[in-house]
């Protein structure tokens, strides 16, 4: 699968990794697998209760068989930000193809066109349309606009600048934006080799040059304006 470019809400272009055909059958198959050993538990948890499908109590199997299978990927896919067990474990991830978090809108869409894609076709229609778009997406990611990515497999941005951040992070300077990756590339080199040998002057025309560009007026020291510099261009660039 090739990758695709992403615009964030900062006007910063970043790269993603359409998650490949064969990685997306592997989570499915998995996510099927889960399924499959639940249908198990829940048949013999039933039969133990005296309860099957040609008994008196046909609403309660319908219940516990029937809609947790069938809601099974509308409610990972939503509640866990677009991953199911099976996509968690490959790393994949369902996004809207300018890189934003789906909605449930778009989740139901892309629930409901598996009737098309996966249910009435054996899947065949969405392996078709995904290996011809370029983008990932069967029928139903075109017609919600999202597409499933690798996440283990980033761009370069997350191989050579990325900064862990916690989750509350709060940014202060958008102003970051107007740095490329390969700015930041080279601004976290002579940054960490300065930090690494003891070089504050360096770093301290680090910080005055960046502060220019950027047109704020740092209340920091050099050092802890340059690494939040650092952070801040991590936080735009991974939303």
């Amino acid at each position: 699968m090739d990758n695709f470019q992403i615009e964030t809400a900062q006007n910063v272009s970043i790269q993603q990794n359409v998650a490949g055909i064969g990685e997306r059958l592997l989570g499915y198959l998995i996510d099927m697998l889960i399924l499959g050993i639940y249908w198990v538990a829940s048949l013999f948890s039933l039969a133990a209760f005296g309860i099957d499908s040609d008994s008196g109590n046909v609403m309660v199997f319908f219940m516990v068989m029937g809609i947790p299978t069938f809601l099974y990927f509308l409610l990972f896919e939503t509640l866990w930000d677009g991953r199911t067990p099976g996509k968690a474990a490959l790393k994949l991830r369902v996004v809207k193809l300018d890189g934003s978090k789906p909605g449930f809108g778009s989740f139901f869409v892309r629930w409901i066109m598996r009737i098309i894609d996966i249910t009435l076709s054996s899947g065949g229609v969405a392996v078709f349309t995904i290996l011809l778009n370029g983008k990932g997406q069967r029928l139903g990611d075109m017609a919600a606009g999202t597409t499933v990515i690798n996440e283990s497999e980033k761009v370069k941005i997350n191989q050579t600048l990325l900064v862990n951040l916690p989750e509350d992070y709060v940014p202060k300077y958008p102003q970051v934006t107007i740095f490329s990756d390969k700015d930041m590339q080279t601004i976290k080199t002579v940054f960490d080799g300065a930090r690494r040998n003891g070089n504050h002057n360096v770093i301290v025309k680090l910080a005055e040059r960046l502060s220019g560009q950027m047109q704020v007026q740092p209340v920091e020291k050099p050092i802890l304006f340059v690494d939040r510099v650092l952070r801040d261009y991590n936080f735009y660039t991974q939303q």
